[in-house]
C-alpha cells in the first residue's frame, strides 16, 4: 500500500494530466488513445516535431488534430496541409465541427474561405506557394500538420512537400503523418537534418484486424490457415500460418484444365465449364450473404466501375431499406440543390440517384465533384453499402468499410499494365475495418486466370515499402530561390533535400565498398610482386601484346569480310564454290547470284540436291571458285532429274580438278608471325621480341603473378566505376540546379545574382510548363487573343490526355488562336532544344485535346453540348475547367497591370467560371 505521501504526489500528477493541454485534449475523444498515439501527442506537447508512421485506419489524424487543438489554446495559427483538395473539404469540415467555423478556414486553389482564420486547412501547393510570397498569412504560424506526407515520392507533385519542410521558419513546428514506411526513421533523421529535434513514432499495428481472402465464384477462402486449416492474419508478429492448400490445389487445377482446353476445338459448341471470376453483381450478393457490406469494390477503370452499377441495377441488386432509400434521396437532391436544371439530363442525375437509392455508386475522377461528395456522405452514413471504385479513393479520403475488393492484381499505369505493387495493395486494403463499428476487416482478392495463391500472400504480408524522394529543381523553384537567398545559398538549401540526403547515404555505402576494394587492390599488388623484377611493367607488356592481337584479329576479321563480300559480287551461273558454314556448307553450284541493292545472296544447289539462297554471313573469307560447269539455259528447279543431273556434272567437274575425290579446300589459319607486312605486325614483334627479354619472363611463378595482376585489373575497372558512381550521386540535386539556371541565363530569367524582370514574373507561375507559360508572356505570343481564345490555348499547358488520342484537330478554334498555338509549339520546340543542350529534362509537350471543349464552354455553349462534341466525362470537363482556370489566374497574375492581356485572362476566367464549374469549385464551402 501507498504511503500518504505517495498518494498525493500521484493525485498531483494525476490532476496536472488532467488539466494540461494534452489531457484535456485526451477527456474530449470519445475512446482512449492507443499507446503510439500517446507518444506522439506527448511529443507534439513538449515542443518536439513528430513523424507517424501508421497503418490506414490507425488513427494518426488525432495527432495533427491535436496540433491543432493546441494551437488554438496557445493563440498561435495552425496549417493543416493535405495532398488533395477532396481531402481538405473533408479536413475543413471535420475541423469546423470541432472549433467552429469563424476559427477555421479553408484554401484549395479553388475556393477561399476564411483565409486569415487561426486554424486553416489547405493543399500543400498553396502553402509552397505561400512560403515563396512572402504571405504575411504565415505571420504567428505555429504549427504544420502534412497529412499523408508519404506523397512526398509522387513523381508530379512530390517536391512540393520538400520545398515547404526545407523553407518553412525554424519556429514552426512540424507534425508529419505518414502511411507505413519501412525506412521511417531515415525519413525522420533527414526531418531532424532540416528542421531539428524531431520525435519518430512507428505503429505496424491495426486497431482492427484484417483477414484475407480469395472469392472463388461466390465462395470465400481464407488466404492464411494453420496446419489444422484453421484461418490466421498470416502477418508478422501472428501466429505462423501457410497459404490456403485449397486455393495451392485449385490453381494446380486451372492450369491443368487451361492447357487441356486450349486451342482445342470445342465438341459440341461447348466445354467443361471453368471456375471463375464471379460477376460484379454475384459479388455483392456473395458479400451481403457472409454480412461482409459495406464494402469498396476497386476496378483499375472509370468505365469498368459505371459498368458495374449498371450491371448491378440489370441484375435487380437491391441493399437498402424504404426509409434508407428516402434519406439517400434526400441528401442527393440537397447536395446537388445549386445544379443547374437544364444540366442534369446531360449529367445522368435520374441513373445516379436510382442507383444511390438502391445503395449501389462508383467513385471516380470522372464524376462530378458534387457527385463524388454525396456518395462520400452517404457511405461515411453507411446508406450506400457498394461503392464501386478506382484507386484514387486510397488516397487520404475518408471512406472506411467493412470489405475491400480488388478485382485484378493488375493495373493500367498511363503506360502499361503493371503489377499492383505490396505498397499499393496495402493502401488499397486498408480500407477495410470501421475503427469503432467493426472488431475486423476484410481483403477479398477475386479469383482469376493465372492468380498464384502464393503471389497474394506475398502481397499482403509484405511490411517493406521505403519512402523515396521525387524531388527535382523546377524553373519556378529556382528563381524563388535566387530572389530569396542566392544562387550559392540555393545550392546549400538544395542540398538539405531528402533526395540528396538519400544519395549522400547511398554514397556512404558506396565509399565502404570502395574502401574494401583499395585494401583489396592492395593485397592483389602484393601478391603479384616478382623477386626478379618489375612485374607491372612486365604485365603491362603482356596486356599490349593481348590488345595488339586482338586489333590485328579483328582488322583481320574486316579485311576477310570485306573480300568475301567482293568475291561473292564475282560470282557468275555456273561456278562451283565450297560454302563453309551453317546447314549448307559443302560444295554447291550457283544457279542466280542474286545481286541485290543490300548486297549479294546467292541461290545454290547443294550437292545434295537442294536449292538454297545463301546468306553472306556464311562466307568468313573469300570465296573460291573451283570449277564452273553448265547450267540449262531453262534449268527447272523444281524438277528432281534436272537437279540430279546437274549436281552429277558438278561431280564429274570436281572429280576432274582434284583427279579424283575431291575434298572441301583446307581453311588457312594463321600461324603467328608469318606475312609481317602492316605497322601493327611490326609492332606486335617489337613486343613479343621485349616481353621474352624481360627479367620476369624466366620466373617459375610467372603464370601466378599473371593470375593476381588480372584480378588486380578486374577490381580496378570496378573500382573506377564506383567512384564514378559517388561523383555522380555527390551533390547531384544541385548539379541539375545549375543546369536549370543556366537555361535561365541563356533566356534571360537570370542575370547572375539577380532576377529579371521576367525572372520575376516566372516566380508566380506554378504550373508543370511553368517556363514555357513564362516564355510566351515573356515574347508576347498571346497578346490580342480574347478570352475563349486565351482559354483555349492556355488550356494546351494544363491538359493531359489519359491515352493517346488519334485524330485531334490541332488547329485551335476561335479567333487568333491558330497563330497564338502554331507560335506556343515553335516555342516550345525551341525551349525542348536548349533543355536538350543543357542536359535538363524536357518540358512536356502543349496538348490541344481541351481545347475546342473549353472554348466553346467560354463562348457560352451549354454543358451538353460541349460533352457530345468532346470525349470527356461531366467530372474530366469540371476537373480541366479547374486546371485551366488555376493557370489563367497566375496569367493574369503575372501580366502587365492594365495590360490587354490581363484583361483577356480576367474575361476567360469570368467565362469560363459559370454554371457547373462555378457551383463545383464553390460546392465544399461553408455556404
Amino acid at each position: 500500500m501507498s504511503s500518504p505521501a505517495e498518494r498525493f504526489a500521484a493525485a498531483r500528477v494525476r490532476r496536472e494530466r488532467e488539466t494540461s493541454p494534452l489531457g484535456r485534449f485526451v477527456a474530449s475523444l470519445e475512446f482512449e488513445p492507443d499507446d503510439f498515439q500517446t507518444e506522439a501527442m506527448q511529443a507534439v506537447a513538449d515542443g518536439h516535431g513528430v513523424l507517424v508512421a501508421a497503418p490506414t485506419g490507425a488513427g494518426k489524424t488525432v495527432v495533427g488534430e491535436f496540433a491543432v487543438d493546441l494551437a488554438v489554446r496557445t493563440g498561435r495559427k495552425a496549417f493543416y496541409t493535405t495532398p488533395i483538395k477532396a481531402l481538405s473539404n473533408q479536413k475543413y469540415a471535420d475541423l469546423v465541427a470541432v472549433h467552429g467555423a469563424d476559427a477555421v478556414g479553408l484554401l484549395t486553389g479553388d475556393v477561399s474561405v476564411n483565409g486569415e482564420a487561426p486554424v486553416v486547412v489547405m493543399t500543400t501547393e498553396v502553402l509552397r506557394n505561400m512560403i515563396y510570397a512572402g504571405s504575411p498569412t504565415l505571420a504567428g504560424l505555429g504549427f504544420v500538420v502534412m497529412d499523408e506526407v508519404h506523397y512526398l515520392a509522387d513523381r508530379f507533385r512530390g517536391a512540393v512537400w520538400e520545398e515547404v519542410i526545407i523553407h518553412l521558419a525554424e519556429d514552426v513546428q512540424l507534425v508529419s503523418l505518414s502511411a507505413t514506411v519501412s525506412n521511417a526513421e531515415e525519413f525522420g533523421e533527414w526531418l531532424a537534418t532540416v528542421r531539428g529535434d524531431t520525435r519518430v513514432v512507428v505503429s505496424e499495428h491495426r486497431p482492427v484486424p484484417l483477414w484475407q481472402h480469395v472469392l472463388v465464384d461466390t465462395r470465400l477462402h481464407d488466404l492464411f490457415v494453420d496446419p489444422d486449416g484453421d484461418p490466421v492474419l498470416g502477418l508478422p508478429g501472428e501466429a505462423p500460418g501457410i497459404v490456403n492448400p485449397e486455393l495451392v490445389a485449385l490453381a494446380r487445377e486451372d492450369s491443368r484444365f487451361e492447357r487441356r482446353y486450349k486451342g482445342r476445338p470445342q465438341r459440341g459448341g461447348t466445354r467443361p465449364r471453368k471456375r471463375g471470376t464471379p460477376s460484379r453483381a454475384g459479388v455483392v450478393e456473395a458479400l451481403d450473404k457472409d454480412g461482409l457490406l459495406p464494402a469498396i469494390h476497386f476496378i483499375f477503370s472509370r468505365n469498368g466501375c459505371d459498368a458495374a452499377v449498371r450491371q448491378c441495377l440489370a441484375w435487380g441488386v437491391r441493399l437498402t431499406t424504404p426509409g434508407e432509400r428516402a434519406e439517400i434521396r434526400r441528401v442527393a437532391e440537397e447536395r446537388t440543390a445549386a445544379l443547374p436544371d437544364a444540366d442534369l439530363g446531360v449529367l445522368g442525375w435520374s441513373e445516379w440517384v436510382e442507383a444511390l437509392e438502391r445503395g449501389l455508386a462508383a467513385h471516380h475522377a470522372g464524376l462530378l465533384p458534387a457527385f463524388k461528395e454525396t456518395v462520400e456522405e452517404l457511405f461515411r452514413r453507411g446508406l450506400v453499402k457498394m461503392v464501386f471504385a478506382t484507386e484514387t479513393l486510397a488516397l487520404g479520403v475518408n471512406m472506411p468499410a467493412r470489405s475491400v475488393v480488388l478485382e485484378k492484381l493488375v493495373k493500367w499505369n498511363g503506360e502499361q499494365h503493371v503489377d499492383v505493387t505490396a505498397g499499393e495493395y496495402t493502401q488499397l486494403t486498408g480500407r477495410a475495418g470501421r475503427r469503432g463499428i467493426d472488431v475486423e476487416g476484410h481483403a477479398v482478392v477475386l479469383w482469376s486466370e493465372g492468380l498464384q495463391p502464393d503471389h497474394v500472400a506475398g502481397l499482403a504480408s509484405t511490411r517493406t515499402y521505403p519512402l523515396r524522394s521525387s524531388f527535382a529543381p523546377t524553373y519556378s523553384m529556382a528563381v524563388n530561390l535566387v530572389a530569396q537567398v542566392g544562387r550559392e545559398g540555393a545550392r546549400s538549401v538544395l542540398e538539405l533535400s531528402f533526395a540528396q540526403f538519400q544519395a549522400d547515404r547511398g554514397v556512404v555505402g558506396l565509399a565502404r565498398q570502395v574502401r574494401k576494394q583499395e585494401e583489396a587492390l592492395a593485397g592483389y599488388t602484393e601478391a603479384m610482386a616478382c623477386h626478379l623484377g618489375d612485374f607491372e611493367s612486365y604485365h603491362r607488356l603482356r596486356t599490349r601484346i593481348s590488345t595488339t592481337e586482338k586489333q590485328l584479329s579483328k582488322r583481320a576479321g574486316i579485311d576477310r569480310r570485306a573480300d568475301a563480300a567482293a568475291t561473292l559480287e564475282r560470282l557468275r551461273r555456273g561456278d562451283v564454290i565450297d560454302v563453309p558454314t551453317g546447314k549448307q556448307r559443302g560444295w554447291a553450284v550457283v544457279l542466280d547470284p542474286g545481286l541485290h541493292a543490300d548486297g549479294p545472296r546467292p541461290t545454290v544447289l547443294t550437292a545434295d540436291r537442294q536449292v538454297r539462297r545463301l546468306d553472306p554471313v556464311l562466307f568468313p573469307a573469300a570465296v573460291q571458285v573451283v570449277a564452273t560447269i553448265k547450267v540449262p539455259k531453262h534449268f527447272d528447279a523444281h524438277d528432281t532429274k534436272a537437279r540430279r543431273d546437274l549436281t552429277s556434272s558438278m561431280r564429274n567437274a570436281l572429280a576432274a580438278v582434284g583427279g579424283g575425290t575431291v575434298a572441301p579446300p583446307q581453311r588457312r589459319r594463321g600461324t603467328g608471325d608469318e606475312g609481317v607486312t602492316g605497322p601493327g605486325e611490326l609492332e606486335l614483334v617489337r613486343l613479343r621480341r621485349e616481353l621474352r627479354a624481360h627479367p620476369c619472363h624466366g620466373c617459375a611463378d610467372r603464370e601466378d603473378h599473371a593470375r593476381w595482376a588480372q584480378r588486380r585489373d578486374e577490381l580496378e575497372r570496378d573500382h573506377r566505376s564506383l567512384q564514378r558512381k559517388i561523383s555522380g550521386r555527390t551533390a547531384v540535386i544541385a548539379r541539375t540546379f545549375d543546369r536549370v539556371c543556366e537555361v535561365l541565363d541563356e533566356l534571360g530569367y537570370l542575370d547572375g545574382e539577380q532576377l529579371t524582370p521576367a525572372g520575376e514574373r516566372l516566380r508566380f507561375v506554378y504550373t508543370q510548363s511553368d517556363l514555357l507559360v513564362a516564355e510566351c508572356l515573356r515574347t508576347g505570343i498571346w497578346e490580342g487573343l480574347d478570352g475563349p481564345s486565351l482559354a483555349a490555348v492556355v488550356s494546351t499547358l494544363v491538359f493531359e490526355a489519359r491515352r493517346e488520342v488519334e485524330g485531334v484537330d490541332p488547329r485551335l478554334p476561335g479567333r487568333g488562336t491558330a497563330e497564338a498555338w502554331t507560335d506556343t509549339v515553335r516555342a516550345w520546340s525551341a525551349l525542348t532544344d536548349l533543355e536538350a543542350d543543357h542536359r535538363v529534362p524536357p518540358t512536356r509537350e502543349p496538348d490541344p485535346g481541351f481545347a475546342a471543349p473549353v472554348w466553346r464552354w467560354a463562348q457560352g455553349q451549354p454543358l451538353e453540348t460541349v460533352l457530345r462534341e468532346s470525349d470527356l466525362s461531366p467530372g474530366d470537363f469540371v476537373r480541366w475547367c479547374r486546371q485551366t482556370l488555376d493557370l489563367l489566374d497566375q496569367v493574369q497574375a503575372s501580366a502587365e497591370r492594365g495590360s490587354p492581356l490581363r484583361a483577356a485572362a480576367g474575361d476567360a476566367i469570368a467565362r469560363v467560371r459559370r454554371g457547373v464549374v462555378e457551383y463545383s469549385l464553390g460546392a465544399t464551402s461553408p455556404a
